[in-house]
């Protein structure tokens, strides 16, 4: 497996698919390309159905800039290898074709084609949690030691940029106020949830926190923000609200709070390899739901849970979102998502007493529900894979017709 590197990637929201990967891919092919006079992108499935929502247009055309664009949308066209594909082709003064790229945006930032060109370092041996935690217990190690034995120690430097980014943007969402932009007309909650929850009971604290904290992150992200992946930007609410919940109210050390990150990496980093993180791909089971099993697997740990709880955590926390569709209204990522946030944000924690409460025994291990997850999002209609066709978005639309005519 690669580096938990590629689950962590600072950058600007609402969406790690549809507005960071294009937009790197955008960049990647200027640069290849000499002498272009215009460029034509054709988007595909997803990124066509949502595409305006998650702001792709304005990504590409910025990283093109000052060249003209012509973007086609293709949403009922598709490319085999994946459902968010982009063809990017150069052409001359004359209209002649100087270059042509196909591009995947795969999830959380990251982007394949059909060359080696995104090949990063394969540096971990392992690819399931299973022989992980297997090894780990034969020589006494945790998980975050397992990481740090593989990634080096300039990983504690990376993860501390991390940790801080994740800080800046509660504390830039817990102080903005306003309305979201997009047309939903949906105001931040953020900061009116914190402040009730500073003066309301000692039974709301830890539900009222928990939600501030990943409502802040998750409004940044709408709003164009910059945010962390974790694994992705619709999911990049539910671990910096949990870690910051843990170390206010366990005193937890700022060195134990880069182990988590680092364990919450693994979790992130064998889904991602085993399955996939990618609404459009499976679902945001695949992004809710890894953002849920990384937080759960960072809190057992942080409570002191053995690596047989620490397994157990991340399971519940992916098991407990299977089949969960990813259908957001109007193609942005604010309904259901931002919620959603808050709602795994809550639940990890609850896992993670569970796992404590546990010897960490279980009948599913992790590596057969990322197998479950990747079937059961194969298996979802694309009506619920990331194309606003469906679900919460069609009843949306449907109700918002009504309203007007009637």
């Amino acid at each position: 497996m690669e580096s938990i590197r590629e689950i962590y990637r600072i950058g600007a929201g609402p969406s790690s698919s549809h507005t960071m990967g294009p937009k790197l891919a955008a960049e990647q092919f200027r640069a290849r390309v000499k002498g272009a006079a215009s460029f034509q992108v054709v988007l595909y499935e997803s990124l066509a159905a949502t595409g305006k929502g998650h702001l792709t247009d304005k990504a590409i055309r910025e990283a093109l800039a000052p060249f003209p664009v012509e973007i086609l949308w293709a949403q009922d066209r598709q490319q085999p290898e994946h459902p968010n594909a982009m063809d990017f082709t150069a052409l001359d003064e004359n209209g002649r074709v100087l270059d042509s790229w196909t591009v995947f945006s795969i999830g959380g930032g990251a982007l394949r084609d059909r060359g080696s060109t995104f090949a990063t370092p394969q540096i971990y041996p392992l690819q399931s949690l299973t022989e992980i935690m297997e090894l780990c217990g034969e020589e006494g190690i945790t998980y975050w030691e397992f990481v740090a034995r593989h990634e080096g120690e300039d990983i504690w430097n990376f993860l501390e940029e991390i940790r801080a980014a994740m800080k800046s943007c509660v504390e830039r969402g817990l102080t903005t106020e306003g309305v979201l932009p997009g047309g939903l007309g949906l105001a931040r909650k953020a900061s009116s949830y914190h402040q009730k929850t500073l003066l309301g009971g000692a039974e709301m604290r830890r539900t009222g926190l928990l939600a501030a904290y990943a409502l802040a992150v998750s409004e940044e992200n709408a709003s164009g923000g910059t945010v962390v992946t974790a694994p992705t930007c619709g999911a990049s609410g539910v671990l910096p609200s949990v870690l910051r919940y843990l170390k206010e109210n366990m005193k937890a050390r700022p060195r134990s709070i880069l182990q988590a990150l680092a364990t919450a990496g693994l979790i992130g980093l064998i889904i991602k390899n085993n399955a996939s993180i990618s609404g459009a791909e499976v679902g945001c089971q695949g992004e809710v739901g890894s953002a849920c099993a990384m937080a759960a697997a960072a809190a057992a740990q942080l409570m002191g849970g053995t690596i047989r709880q620490i397994e157990y955590a991340a399971e519940m926390g992916l098991e407990h979102h299977l089949g969960l569709t990813c259908d957001p209204v109007g193609g942005l990522v604010q309904i259901p998502c931002i919620e959603r946030n808050a709602m795994a944000a809550s639940k990890a924690i609850s896992i993670a007493h569970m796992a404590l409460l546990s010897d960490g025994s279980h009948c599913i291990p992790f590596d057969e529900v990322v197998r479950v997850m990747k079937e059961t999002g194969h298996d979802l209609p694309s009506l619920y894979r990331e194309t606003s066709h469906g679900g919460l978005a069609k009843a949306y639309g449907e109700r918002k017709e009504k309203r007007g005519s009637a």
